[in-house]
């Protein structure tokens, strides 16, 4: 088990990879590769796959533990890309919170649910086409846009990405930073991502290159400032939105007072926003 404030990481043993153990029903058993802690709050942890569990890059599906027999499950998003051969999650860490307590003292070996139904709101079919594709978040709520700025298609439907990810304290902001500096020296696709994905954290708590909540740095103009476009427009732009409740109630209200609409399944439109959003 790591420290869970150092930043470590535990990862399995070559002979420890092993393949995935299977369940009926539902859920797959997976078993866990991979624990990294964070910060007092944060951790990731990575699993087996199964080979048949198929998902879009930006989906959710259930996961847990069993508890007493029975399966203790909330929503989180596949933080790895549809086409990597293992499963990765970002968590938060809720003292009481009846699934994260538990999840947050996971160990290499252990076994995690996984539903075998993805799905979420999250998805390029959800937009019309557009010039440039923002995402908000905070905190965990980066976990779907991991698996979004790791697709190369959907380098090809936008002129640029944005990726927003807002936190309280500059520690936090570390697992965005791995997960786009991965990205970025990705040995295929590395060179779009770099040419056209810009990443944005900012904190609200601490001294740091950015700062201030994503509502604020829209409305004053700093954030396009900052990254030399052009402020939110409908006709161009296209945003996903996955964070907190009160990131995702003012930010929704932003955009439909600058003429934003919600898209869905057969209605694509200029936003979308992921309701699933895990907090326990």
């Amino acid at each position: 088990m790591t420290n869970a404030a150092d930043n470590s990481t535990v990862t399995a043993p070559p002979a420890q990879a092993a393949a995935p153990k299977k369940s009926g029903g539902a859920f797959n058993r997976e078993t866990v590769l991979e624990v990294q802690h964070y910060t007092d709050r944060l951790f990731r942890f990575r699993t087996t796959r199964d080979p048949a569990f198929r998902f879009v890059n930006g989906q959710f599906a259930m996961i847990g533990i069993e508890v007493e027999g029975k399966p203790l499950l909330r929503a989180y998003s596949m933080a790895s890309a549809n086409y990597e051969d293992d499963l990765e999650f970002f968590s938060i860490k809720v003292p009481d919170g009846p699934l994260t307590s538990r999840l947050q003292h996971l160990k290499v070996g252990d076994t995690v649910l996984v539903g075998r139904k993805p799905t979420g709101t999250l998805v390029q079919p959800n937009l019309l086409p557009g010039k440039r594709l923002y995402m908000f978040s905070t905190g965990t709520g980066i976990a779907p846009f991991s698996s979004v700025i790791k697709d190369p298609e959907v380098y090809d439907l936008y002129d640029h990405l944005i990726l927003v990810h807002g936190c309280r304290q500059v520690a936090e902001l570390q697992y965005g930073l791995d997960i786009v500096k991965a990205a970025k020296e990705n040995e295929f696709f590395g060179e779009i991502v770099r040419e056209k994905l810009i990443h944005y954290p900012t904190v609200t708590r601490e001294a740091y290159v950015h700062q201030g909540r994503a509502t604020e740095l829209i409305e004053s103009g700093k954030l396009f400032e900052d990254i030399g476009q052009p402020p939110l427009n409908p006709a161009e732009d296209r945003v996903m939105l996955c964070g907190s409740p009160g990131l995702l109630r003012d930010l929704v209200k932003l955009l439909q007072d600058r003429g934003f609409r919600e898209g869905s399944g057969g209605d694509p439109a200029t936003y979308v926003i992921e309701k699933a959003f895990v907090e326990q």
